[in-house]
């Protein structure tokens, strides 16, 4: 009786085993390719990247969010959340205090893990306000790993930071006093596999050189192979190890950091960051894909890991013309090596701004908050360090703080300015702007400040009308952008932007909101995904994060009303031949302005109660507008 009663009982369990197996969850790998163009990619500049999106699914319609800037974008991957939930509205934000270890700043660059540990303490320990999905699935039995740049890895898992629960590698691994600790488990894990527990430098890759000498020449080879070691020789085999489901991110600062800095176009549009050393940097991140997927395929986890590759942003070329800015200088007016006579400063919109403000307000001043708030003499050529500013009387009280970013600038009305005033304010800010020949679209908070012809309001981006917890900006700002002549690739691959930095014409940069900076490469494969499917429906690096939720069965109660939607078609579980949902394309004209008569249009898609932005800005001064 008893031998049969064990007989019965194995051979339930025997039947049960394929059920158990799909019903355990599956190890998740999200490889972010920071600043990877979707139609750069093919067989030739990028073999595995394209390997996997024809083998399993092409997200062909897809879109980073608007501003497209680094950190911003990593919240929607780490929360699954658009901005104006989660607060990182660019990678420079005003904060409304001073950062200590910033000595003072309020306008903190957020790719510094000291920065991020002091700013998400004085925000309630979630300066994103929405619940970490790395967090989640690390509270929730998964082994857990950040691997990749400064900055961007540690957002997945902010409480991480203090060096406790999931693993941070990045730029400042083993840099004293800077870095973020290693758990003790993983001190253990680095000595037994002989991995260094010390980040190389960018060395070369790092240098942007300056008006006088081209920046680099070299990918950003040695800090990948290190951070490829920490994930192939340490992190998979202690995640083999311990039997445990993994959620791995891998942020390739390649080919970003290299389109930054490259030195192939000195002062010149072309070929811009279609140049070979640019190329490089994409086989670069390609080869670290390669190498993560032999090492899954050798630990036996290749086919129950799901691999979403995902970049957060596009890219263009940088431009520094302008026929209408006070800014630009005579060739004797800059000592500095920063700035090529008659170009555009870093800090030009700030420095063009109180120029046109001191008409009403001669009081009117400008300081570097980067500066000890030092006051800075625009007239005699200078220009704030790191292009932040604040106007203001008195430093201490700003009325206006500008956050500059790149392809698009943040400004903020200090919430002390009353309320009338605000808007009267606002009201010649955009009569400024509007001046401007190197501005493209201007967007207001329409609840604290109302309507102006000429802009459209930041609710339709996805900035205004959520849960943040960070100051909300008053004014974004989008710059022109333009297809450059005699470059024979398509349009989203050949687009200069004017760009608010230090770095030099023909160098690289994003944050615009052109089709060439909103359309980023997405795909995956892997036991959950559709095999060579080509999604035609939009995805957004919002609906990333709420898909690898999905994916981990993670249970998070959002919030904030912004949150994106799970990529069913592409899943493996969706149901076969069902219908794809219908899908809107949209244009949203402002009102013109009397004076120059020009109009933000905002090209969108819209599926269900998900919106997608395309592009926007004004007409013929941004890439992709007017594109079908």
């Amino acid at each position: 009786m008893k031998s049969a009663t064990v007989k019965a009982l194995a051979i339930q369990v025997f039947l049960l085993l394929p059920v158990l197996a799909q019903a355990a969850p599956h190890n998740l790998i999200l490889f972010v390719p920071d600043g990877l163009r979707s139609q750069i990619v093919d067989r030739s500049t990028a073999p595995t990247l394209a390997r996997l999106r024809d083998d399993g699914v092409d997200f062909k319609n897809s879109h980073s969010l608007f501003p497209t800037f680094t950190t911003a974008n990593a919240s929607a991957f780490a929360t699954g959340h658009r901005l104006g939930d989660t607060g990182d509205f660019s990678n420079t934000i005003y904060t409304g205090f001073p950062i200590k270890v910033l000595k003072g700043s309020v306008t903190p660059f957020l790719e510094n893990d000291p920065v991020l540990r002091e700013v998400n303490d004085d925000f309630g320990s979630n300066y994103l306000n929405e619940q970490s999905i790395v967090a989640a699935a690390r509270v929730q039995g998964y082994s857990t790993a950040l691997i990749g740049k400064l900055g961007p890895a540690a957002i997945f898992d902010l409480g991480a930071l203090k060096g406790e629960g999931t693993l941070i590698i990045d730029d400042t691994t083993g840099t004293q006093g800077a870095e973020t600790p290693l758990p003790d488990e993983w001190k253990e894990v680095f000595t037994r596999f002989k991995v260094s527990q010390a980040a190389p430098s960018r060395a070369d890759n790092g240098s942007s050189g300056d008006n006088t000498r081209p920046g680099t020449w070299i990918p950003n080879l040695a800090q990948q192979q290190y951070f490829l070691e920490a994930t192939v020789k340490a992190a998979l085999p202690h995640f083999k190890e311990t039997g445990k489901p993994f959620v791995l991110v891998f942020w390739s600062r390649d080919p970003d950091g290299t389109q930054h800095n490259q030195g192939d176009s000195f002062h010149s549009l072309t070929p811009g960051i279609n140049g070979p050393t640019s190329l490089s940097a994409i086989r670069n991140a390609d080869t670290a894909l390669a190498s993560i997927e032999q090492a899954l395929k050798a630990l036996g986890l290749y086919d129950t890991t799901n691999i979403v590759v995902a970049a957060d942003h596009g890219f263009s070329t940088i431009s520094k013309a302008s026929n209408t800015s006070p800014s630009r200088q005579p060739a004797t007016a800059y000592s500095n090596k920063e700035v090529k006579p008659g170009e555009l400063p870093p800090g030009f919109l700030a420095i063009d701004l109180v120029t046109a403000l001191r008409a009403t307000t001669p009081s009117l001043k400008l300081f570097d908050p980067d500066d000890g708030n030092k006051e800075i003499d625009w007239r005699a050529g200078n220009h704030p360090s790191r292009g932040n500013a604040l106007l203001a009387t008195d430093p201490s009280k700003p009325q206006v703080i500008v956050a500059a970013n790149g392809g698009s600038d943040l400004i903020y009305i200090h919430t002390d300015v009353p309320r009338r005033q605000a808007k009267k304010l606002a009201g010649n800010i955009v009569a400024a702007l509007l001046e401007q020949d190197y501005v493209s679209g201007i967007f207001v908070d329409k609840t604290r400040l109302g309507e102006f012809p000429g802009t459209l309001p930041t609710e339709l981006i996805g900035i205004g009308g959520g849960r943040a917890a960070t100051p909300h900006p008053a004014i974004v700002v989008n710059f022109t952008s333009t297809k450059i002549e005699g470059c024979d690739r398509p349009p989203a691959l050949c687009a200069a932007e004017i760009a608010d930095s230090a770095l030099q014409q023909g160098q690289g940069m994003h944050g615009s909101f052109s089709r060439a900076d909103t359309w980023n490469f997405i795909a995956a494969r892997g036991p959950e995904f559709l095999t060579r499917y080509s999604d035609p429906l939009p995805a957004s690096n919002a609906d990333i994060g709420m898909t690898i939720a999905k994916l981990l069965d993670l249970k998070i109660e959002p919030k904030g009303p912004l949150a994106g939607r799970v990529l069913t078609e592409a899943l493996s579980a969706a149901p076969p031949g069902d219908p794809l949902p219908a899908v809107t394309s949209r244009t949203t004209e402002s009102r013109p302005d009397p004076k120059h008569h020009l109009q933000t249009v905002l090209k969108s898609q819209t599926l269900g109660t998900q919106t997608y932005l395309d592009a926007g800005g004004f007409p013929n001064r941004t890439v992709g507008l007017d594109a079908p």
